[in-house]
Order: structure tokens, then C-alpha cells, then sequence
């Protein structure tokens, strides 16, 4: 009869810690879903104090094919060599008194003997120099002179062409460059933090008559439970030297870490930092999204800049300060990707990555994607960065 009751009491217990566990899993699951509803609030209302997203519709893909060759500058044009001083003749019409240099001495009382070779004579003249009216002076042609002479005016113009056009060539590649239109590349992601992560991210081009806007969206984890997204935007106007930023926008969210948000600003002659602080915008300056549009374009008006041992500079206008950052172009390399082998350039910062400074980013540009990145690694110090491998064929909207 005890057993029997033990054994009542303790099933009765296991019930009592069961419905306990049962009730604490879907207080769970609701505070789960719960902060699952309040990050997609959260994500709304960024969203909504963002600038305003430009939408488009993708409708194909980019084929690879070889970079489009942009018409280089008219050269000078050389002036003709110089030529000879010319003798001055008599008139046509004094024929008889020029001929007579090749007729063949004879006494005056017999002027029928030379009489062909004057024909002759005055012939091949008529044909070098045509008888216009009114009549013009003839000329006879200076024996050709030595290589050495004539050649010297041509270095000397060739010279001096390729010092008038040194700026030439480059604005004639940007005035024959277009910019291409709207393109949406997506690319898996790994990397690490804190261990090995995956995702993925998207980097879209957008461009409306002379706007722009550059959008990078990285999301590591699962979509549905994400445990760290990004979202970087960029806008402003495309001028004569490429991308002019207006705006530059970030939100970082880290799993069960408050949000962070920054916004730049630039003005014509300051950039107002995220901070509030006015600092001298540099010219060219671009700000973490659309320097990688930027880097397409100066590659595509100055292809020659991108070989291995090159370097480019941009100035960058990062969360904490504006400095100038070059990039070495260190190696060329192939990427395998999804749809085939992708030859690519390799840009690496000559700055290192530390804890606590700014991001730096590792770019390799694919010249048969329209010098677009087909890889990106954003690196935060030595353990903590993302790799991110183009996965498909650019996207690109409706002309």
C-alpha cells in the first residue's frame, strides 16, 4: 500500500515537472517569436528613417565577355614634314627660254633640232605642275632629302604631343565611358566570429538619370534568426569624376546587442561626420558603399592602372575620420565560381587590420564583370572577418 502511494506521488511529480517544462517552452517560444516581431518593428523603422529605397525589376543576366575597349583620345595631329624651298621657274608660256638647258648647243639657225626634246620637256612639266588659270609660277621639285633631316621634325612633334595631351586620354576614356544600369550582385558569405558563420549579402547598383544609390546587405546566419545583419547605403549624384556621395547610411545589429545606426553627410566644401563633427571633404572622396562602384569606374576610364604592382588611392570617409586609403594591386588570380573561372585583380589595403580601428575591406575586381567585385573580404582584425564570393551572374534591371 506505501509502494503504491510512492509510486502515485512520484508520477504525480513527474506530471507536476512536465507541464512546468511544457509551460516554460512556450513562454519560450513566444518570448522568441515575440523579440522575432520586435527586431522586424525595429528593422520597419529603420527602414522607414532611411532615405528611400530605389526599387527596380531584374530581368536578366550579365554574360562575362571581355571589357568594352573606350576610344582613346585624338592624338595631335603632326604637321607634314617640312619640305624643301622650292625654285621659282618662269612661266609656263617661257618655255623655250627654260628649254633651253637641255637642248643641245647648236647655232641659232637651226631651232627644228631641238624641237622634240621642248615637247617633251614641256610635257612632263604640265603633268607636275597643271596649268591653271590664271597662269601660276612653275615649280621643279628639290632633290629628296636625307633621312636624318627629315626625321627630326617628327621627334620633335611626337615630343611635344605627348606632353599637350598627358590629361588627354583620360578625358576622353570619361567621356566616352557609360555607366552601366542598374546591377544587383549576390554572393555567398563565410568568414569568422567567434567561430566559422555563413550567410550571404548583396551588393546592388542603382541608377536613375544622373542619381545613384550603392546598397550592401550582409546577413550572417539564418535568415529567419539572423546573428549579425548590415546594412550599408549610399546616395548621391554621378559627376564628371565619378560618384559624389550625399549620404551615407549604416545599421549594424548584433544577436542580443543594441542596435547601432550612423548617418554622414556631405556637403559641398565638409563631410558631417556620424558624430557631428565637420571635416574637410577630400576630393573624390567616397564613403564604404560606393567606393567599390568607384573603384569599377576608375578602372574602366584607367584600365592601365589595374596590373599587379599598381596602386590606386580613394579617399574614404569611414565612421571615425576621413583619410586617403590606397589599394595594391598585389596579384592576379582566378576565382572559381558557380558559373565558371572568373579572372580577377587583387586589391589589398596597405593599412592592417586592428581591434578597434575601422574595417578594411580586400577586393578582387573582375574585369569581365565591368571591373565589378567578384570577391570582397571585410576584415575587423586578425579573427574576426567575412568572405564574401560572388555566387551568381550580376543581375541587371530593365534598360
Amino acid at each position: 500500500m506505501a509502494h503504491g502511494l510512492s509510486l502515485l506521488a512520484a508520477a504525480s511529480v513527474r506530471r507536476w515537472f512536465g507541464a512546468l517544462a511544457l509551460v516554460l517552452a512556450v513562454v519560450a517560444m513566444h518570448a522568441f517569436v515575440g523579440g522575432l516581431i520586435a527586431e522586424r518593428m525595429a528593422d520597419f523603422s529603420v527602414a522607414a528613417s532611411l532615405p528611400v529605397r530605389i526599387e527596380v525589376a531584374y530581368v536578366r543576366d550579365m554574360e562575362p565577355a571581355a571589357p568594352p575597349a573606350l576610344a582613346p583620345a585624338a592624338p595631335a595631329r603632326a604637321p607634314p614634314p617640312a619640305r624643301a624651298p622650292r625654285a621659282v621657274r618662269a612661266p609656263k608660256r617661257a618655255a623655250p627660254a627654260a628649254s633651253a638647258a637641255f637642248a643641245t648647243p647648236s647655232t641659232p639657225s637651226t631651232p627644228a633640232t631641238p624641237a622634240p626634246v621642248l615637247a617633251v620637256v614641256e610635257e612632263a612639266l604640265a603633268s607636275v605642275v597643271p596649268d591653271p588659270p590664271p597662269p601660276e609660277p612653275m615649280v621643279v621639285e628639290a632633290p629628296p632629302q636625307p633621312a636624318a633631316s627629315s626625321a627630326e621634325p617628327v621627334v620633335a612633334t611626337s615630343a611635344t604631343s605627348a606632353a599637350s595631351a598627358t590629361s588627354a586620354p583620360e578625358a576622353a576614356a570619361a567621356s566616352t565611358f557609360t555607366w552601366p544600369g542598374s546591377t544587383r550582385l549576390s554572393y555567398g558569405l563565410t568568414g569568422n566570429y567567434r567561430g566559422e558563420i555563413h550567410g550571404n549579402a548583396q551588393v546592388e547598383w542603382v541608377r536613375v538619370g544622373s542619381r545613384y544609390q550603392v546598397h550592401l546587405d550582409v546577413v550572417v546566419g539564418l535568415p529567419i534568426a539572423p546573428l549579425i545583419t548590415r546594412r550599408m547605403s549610399s546616395e548621391g549624384d554621378i559627376s564628371a569624376d565619378g560618384l559624389a556621395p550625399q549620404r551615407y547610411d549604416e545599421d549594424t545589429k548584433v544577436m542580443f546587442r543594441e542596435r547601432r545606426r550612423l548617418t554622414m553627410r556631405f556637403e559641398p566644401e565638409a563631410i558631417v561626420m556620424a558624430n557631428g563633427q565637420r571635416q574637410e571633404r577630400l576630393a573624390g572622396v567616397q564613403d564604404s558603399a560606393s567606393q567599390f562602384v568607384q573603384l569599377s569606374y576608375l578602372f574602366s576610364v584607367k584600365p592601365e592602372l589595374l596590373v599587379v604592382g599598381g596602386a590606386v588611392e580613394v579617399p574614404l570617409a569611414l565612421a571615425r575620420k576621413v583619410e586617403r586609403w590606397v589599394y595594391d594591386v598585389v596579384e592576379q588570380e582566378p576565382l572559381s565560381t558557380p558559373f565558371g573561372a572568373v579572372d580577377t585583380f587583387h586589391l589589398k589595403p596597405r593599412r592592417v587590420a586592428q581591434a578597434g580601428s575601422d574595417l578594411t575591406a580586400e577586393i578582387w575586381i573582375a574585369p569581365s564583370l565591368q571591373y565589378l567585385p567578384a570577391r570582397i573580404r571585410i576584415r575587423q582584425d586578425a579573427d574576426t572577418f567575412i568572405d564574401l564570393l560572388i555566387e551568381r551572374k550580376p543581375q541587371l534591371a530593365a534598360p
